[in-house]
């Protein structure tokens, strides 16, 4: 189930700091959510406190990086006995592994789908993992204030994580959905 913590916050330090933009994941806009099968339908749950940066340049998207953190403690599944329980040694063990992290290591883009490679740390193991990326592209708001938007998806096998806790009542493959919307890092140049 940890596999949704991908999810999670993006930070990311620019690879051509010239024409790069460095983007401030918006919490309130964004989602890390996941699904897990438990016996013979899904629960559905997310992670609500997550946050970090990314860096992208539209005219070499391959050099794009991204820092994700992701507060395991934050889980909602609407079930609070259940939450509480996924909090603890059995599942997350959020206080011992209190976060989760998600660093980029390769993007490749052909348009506007791709994959997004990375290291996933996730109760106190990290394991590389590999998310279908969709980029929703860049808006102004009525303000002109810029938005920039990615969708990352994928299925994770809690076990890699050291989390196997209730097999067979619980299935191995978590499905991740990230949503992102972020603005432009303001520059620190005066």
């Amino acid at each position: 189930m940890k596999a949704f913590k991908v999810g999670l916050v993006f930070a990311a330090l620019a690879t051509s700091p010239l024409s790069a933009t460095t983007y401030q994941i918006d919490p309130v806009h964004s989602a890390v959510t996941f699904t897990v099968r438990h016996f013979v339908t899904k629960v559905h749950g997310s992670f609500d406190k997550f946050g970090g940066t990314f860096d992208y340049d539209a005219k070499a998207p391959a050099k794009s990086k991204v820092n994700v953190k992701i507060d395991p403690a934050s889980i909602d599944t609407h079930v609070e006995k259940r939450d509480n329980h996924l909090r603890s040694g059995d599942f997350f063990d959020v206080t011992k592994c209190s976060e989760m992290t998600f660093k980029s290591t390769k993007v490749e883009l052909a348009a506007d789908k791709g994959k997004l490679y990375g290291d996933l740390t996730m109760h106190c193991v990290t394991k590389p993992v590999a998310l279908d990326l969709e980029l929703g592209g860049e808006a102004k708001d009525p303000n002109g204030n810029i938005h920039f938007g990615a969708t990352a998806t994928g299925k994770l096998n809690r076990a890699d994580w050291g989390i196997s806790a209730f097999k067979g009542m619980i299935g191995d493959d978590v499905g991740i959905n990230i949503d992102i919307e972020a603005s432009p890092v303001a520059s620190s140049k005066s």
